[in-house]
């Protein structure tokens, strides 16, 4: 378990926050405010969007810092031992800065349609879809888990092709991640979430991190236990 921060990893997680919410961001402004599609065409758009950079995401960064990109999923590392806790949250403070990173980043490339660097959401995310964020998370964070496990060379598949077809699933259309969900409270787009509906999901991300966490050490008690004999 290695203790200490290299800049490159900083770097990796910063970057790779930084395009993944861009990637999320910019797609919807494409598709509603540039293309005038409708919000069913451009969640599809960007479902695809975000297989396809996330794919690449975690091709380019895994090698550095393991491709993260999201603190729940770093808090899990640091439970299985794979990262120190210390390490895994100044892996969370550039995760964050490099999602708010990325809401500037669309923000700018869009502004003749957005107007403006950063706002505060009023999108309302609220009730039933509370519940999307328990199962997106978990399935994240369930997969992960199992193929890091596995030692699997197609993680950057797998990963990015579950959250893209549960953008289209989930109520909530998946943000699944707490650097994300706080990004998305400064901008004024349909990716956007009002930072009361905000905090409420960040818990239950953490709740089906929790949860994944659990099933994933109920999956493997049986060999664990056979191994130790």
């Amino acid at each position: 378990m290695t203790k200490k921060i290299s800049l490159g990893e900083a770097l990796a997680e910063f970057i790779g926050s930084m395009l993944l919410v861009m990637s999320t961001v910019s797609s919807m402004i494409l598709f509603t405010m540039v293309f005038d599609a409708s919000i069913g065409i451009a969640v599809f758009a960007n479902a695809i969007t975000v297989t396809f950079v996330l794919c690449a995401l975690i091709e380019l960064f895994m090698p550095i810092s393991g491709a993260h990109f999201n603190p729940v999923v770093s808090i899990v590392m640091a439970f299985e031992k794979k990262i120190a806790f210390s390490k895994a949250a100044i892996y969370i403070i550039f995760q964050i800065i490099g999602g708010l990173a990325g809401i500037a980043l669309s923000h700018l490339m869009y502004f003749d349609k957005i107007g403006g660097i950063f706002f505060i959401s009023d999108y309302v995310r609220s009730d039933y879809i509370y519940i999307g964020e328990i199962v997106g998370t978990f399935i994240l964070v369930l997969t992960f888990l199992i193929l890091a496990k596995a030692k699997s060379r197609k993680i950057s598949i797998i990963v990015s092709m579950m959250v893209g077809g549960q953008i289209m699933a989930t109520s909530s259309t998946m943000f699944a991640n707490p650097q994300v969900t706080i990004a998305r409270i400064f901008t004024n787009t349909p990716t956007g979430i009002r930072p009361t509906d905000a905090m409420i999901f960040v818990i239950m991300q953490f709740i089906g991190a929790a949860l994944a966490y659990g099933v994933y050490k109920l999956m493997f008690l049986q060999n664990k236990a056979k191994e130790e004999r």
